[in-house]
């Protein structure tokens, strides 16, 4: 006989699960890829060991179009090609948020000036970025940049920039100027204090520049971190340990999901699974990392 407190803590517990599925997420660092962008066939999730299966352009959207519905992200911030995001848009408009990323896959130059500002205006994108300006060796505080930094400020365009590190062998394999302490978050600084009304994304969570990361969003409120990658190419523990270490500084409010999922469409669900298992997140936090953070930092409602 099964007793009465059994049956109720395993309703509970299906009830809590269900729950979990059902929560509404902004996924706030996806990738609007192309066929061959990662080279053909493209490589292996580094994890799992999963060769994506889609082929063309219309499968790659398929596919992660699937999964989006699946896991409840009713939102997520396209990092691509102007073309590539129209594309997604155009298919589910309400879902997707269009984000202009330097340098792209497709080597697309950065627009100048007054077509960036002009792409504001039209509402092409209202997000900079993802900014890989690690891969080229660069980072946000040079010259070249304050012109399209100056105007996102001005239009309340937020800029998300890729943090921390690369791929292994990244300065072997086509990056021969990327760095890894062009990384580090104190490079944004010099940037937060001349442009105080900026609001910025650090990716993948600024790892491992642990008490960098730390720093800026204890100096600069209006800057987010999200936990893109790290969420699933790091060993569990070793997330879990840096993701904790920035929530009892004080940032649980400062923190966002992402997936970052490139060509690896399982990358969605497993970076999912990990919040999702946290032993030391409560519900609200976890809460606050899927959807509020995020509708908060982005002005969704």
């Amino acid at each position: 006989m099964i007793k009465p407190y059994l049956v109720i803590a395993l309703f509970a517990l299906l009830y809590l699960n269900c729950d979990a599925q059902q929560r509404k997420i902004i996924d706030v660092h996806f990738h609007t890829r192309s066929a061959g962008d990662y080279g053909t066939p493209p490589p292996p999730n580094p994890v799992t060991g999963k060769t994506p299966d889609a082929g063309t352009n219309d499968a790659i959207f398929r596919g992660n179009f699937a999964l989006l519905k699946k896991y409840n992200i009713v939102k997520a911030i396209c990092s691509g090609t102007l073309l590539r995001n129209a594309d997604f848009i155009s298919k589910d408009p309400g879902r997707f948020i269009s984000s202009l990323e330097y340098p792209d896959h497709q080597d697309n130059p950065l627009p100048d000036t007054a077509t960036f500002r002009k792409l504001i205006q039209e509402k092409k994108f209202t997000v900079f970025g993802e900014l890989g300006l690690q891969y080229d060796g660069k980072t946000l505080d040079q010259p070249e940049f304050e012109p399209y930094i100056a105007i996102c400020e001005r239009y309340g365009v937020p800029i998300a920039i890729h943090m921390g590190l690369g791929p292994p062998e990244t300065p072997y394999h086509g990056f021969p100027n990327f760095t890894v302490s062009s990384g580090s978050p104190f490079y944004l600084e010099p940037v937060l204090k001349k442009h105080p009304r900026l609001k910025l994304q650090i990716m993948h969570m600024g790892y491992p520049y642990i008490e960098e990361t730390k720093a800026i969003l204890y100096m600069y409120p209006q800057v987010y971190a999200d936990i893109s990658v790290i969420d699933w190419a790091l060993p569990k523990e070793e997330f879990y340990q840096y993701l904790r270490a920035v929530i009892t500084a004080g940032h649980e409010k400062q923190i966002m999901y992402g997936s970052d999922q490139m060509i690896w469409e399982d990358a969605i669900p497993l970076s999912i699974k990990t919040v999702e298992a946290a032993p030391f997140l409560n519900e609200q936090q976890k809460q606050d990392i899927f959807y509020n953070n995020a509708a908060r930092f982005y002005g969704i409602k």
